[in-house]
């Protein structure tokens, strides 16, 4: 059965996309079934994977948009060249949170559609959206565990308690068997005090699990042109590196 990871944070501009798409990549070198759940409307995930959401005709939005499950999720699941599955997302997901307010149960929606596909895979990476509606909650209640990604600066982690009291509602409400698989600081630049002091206090503050983490590099900003992974685009970088040693990590525990 597929391992089901949310790579989450309310907080925009941490890394979320990035990991999940790299992730996903270093996964699929290891040769792990991997599948990519694009759960933001702004479908950064999507275009990063070599597909343009403006020219799909159908994506997880009309899986969570139509009515009784008329559109199954294998309908809109498409492969990349990254050789990792992905269920696309476009700008209709953003009316994903009103339509699904008024429908019974909708927390267990994304789990529901999901659970025909966890015999495919070995792992599925669900990437949550800059909030926390609901599209995110489902996220939470579909997944055996949360990574949440974020940047070793004040202000970057200021909200991240906010997204605990989040998880332990999930956990309390919808999702006993959740749990935080860590946190994942990206964007790092180790020869700050700063960042390192940040570091530091990350494990100390919240209880949980510190990745190694993925260091600064412009690589990351070009591959999603080339609609890759920095796996493809930069094989050997400092941040491919990265996000193998993460795969191994996650892989492993």
């Amino acid at each position: 059965m597929a391992r089901i990871l949310a790579v989450a944070n309310q907080k925009g501009g941490v890394g979320k996309t990035t990991t999940v798409v790299n992730l996903a990549a270093a996964l699929a070198e290891r040769e792990h079934r991997v599948l990519v759940v694009d759960l933001d409307a702004q479908a950064c995930a999507t275009f990063s994977l070599g597909l343009d959401p403006e020219d799909l005709e159908r994506s997880g939005a009309d899986v969570f948009l139509a009515p009784d499950g008329a559109i199954a999720v294998r309908d809109v699941l498409m492969a990349t060249p990254d050789g990792v599955d992905l269920v696309p997302a476009t700008l209709d997901l953003a009316g994903a949170d009103r339509a699904l307010a008024s429908v019974v149960g909708r927390e267990y929606v994304l789990k529901e559609w999901l659970s025909g596909l966890t015999g495919r895979y070995d792992w599925i990476l669900l990437d949550c959206s800059p909030s926390l509606g609901i599209v995110t909650i489902n996220a939470l209640t579909a997944a055996d565990a949360v990574l949440i990604p974020l940047q070793c600066e004040t202000l970057s982690h200021r909200g991240v308690g906010q997204l605990m009291e989040t998880i332990a509602d999930v956990q309390r409400l919808t999702n006993p068997q959740l749990r935080i698989a860590g946190m994942l600081p990206t964007l790092f630049d180790g020869r700050t005090t700063h960042a390192r002091a940040v570091l530091a206090d990350l494990g100390p503050r919240y209880g949980v699990r510190v990745f190694e983490p993925i260091r600064r590099s412009i690589r990351f900003a070009e591959a999603p042109a080339a609609g890759r992974s920095i796996l493809a685009t930069a094989t050997r970088s400092t941040g491919a590196d990265d996000y193998r040693a993460l795969a191994e990590s996650l892989a492993a525990s």
